[in-house]
């Protein structure tokens, strides 16, 4: 098997080719990794989400220092990870944030069933606010693995 270690365009392009990734945030040193529908942005290197306010959010909000790892598995030996490092921004309505939220929703847009499952409830609460975010991108990291012919 060889392992190829990704440079900053081929991470990039695996970022534009998937949109599911897991997101990982800490809050007093206990890790949280929840699954997330994303779209990224290669002219601002950063990625958008959105999820209704819970358990991620709020941590996020204590401790913006967060990843995203994203994989892309044809098999167990032909695979492709990327992990982002970032911080979390939230996007709100304010005015000064309008064309930030323009450009996270057309990026939503490009997705098929963009509003699934951020938009659905978790059954018996009820959490109203949905929270528009980016993950501006500080670093990226990333492997593939191949299996070795012959």
């Amino acid at each position: 098997m060889l392992i190829h270690e990704l440079n900053p365009h081929e991470c990039r392009e695996v970022l534009r080719r998937c949109d599911l990734g897991h997101l990982g945030c800490v809050r007093f040193d206990q890790p949280y990794v929840v699954p997330i529908h994303f779209s990224f942005d290669w002219d601002r290197n950063c990625v958008y989400s959105f999820s209704a306010v819970g358990q991620k959010i709020l941590w996020m909000r204590e401790n913006p220092k967060v990843c995203l790892e994203v994989e892309d598995i044809r098999d167990a030996d032909h695979w492709t990870t990327v992990l982002a490092i970032g911080r979390y921004e939230e996007i709100h309505q304010h005015p000064e944030h309008a064309e930030t939220r323009r450009r996270a929703e057309q990026l939503f847009l490009q997705r098929r069933a963009w509003w699934l499952p951020a938009a659905g409830k978790v059954e018996g609460r009820e959490h109203p606010d949905v929270v528009i975010y980016r993950i501006q991108i500080d670093r990226l990291t990333g492997r593939r693995v191949m299996r070795k012919n012959g």
